[in-house]
């Protein structure tokens, strides 16, 4: 199963990824960085190809 998952320690919180995801499964945390719900993600890698700063994959995990 394909899930996004963001790199948090380089994320900027600039929020492309939430305005992105057509789920609504990624929130901005403490204005800090984004975190992905898991089971609201449907891996349809949007988030992944509008982040600015390119640190978030798409990566299979498991149910």
């Amino acid at each position: 199963m394909l899930k996004a998952q963001v790199l948090k320690k380089l994320c900027v919180g600039c929020g492309t990824c939430v305005k992105a995801c057509p789920m609504k499964a990624i929130k901005i945390v403490d204005g800090i960085f984004a975190e992905v719900n898991q089971d609201k993600c449907v891996g349809c890698s949007k988030c992944e190809r509008e982040c600015p700063a390119s640190i978030i994959e798409i990566v299979e995990k498991e149910r």
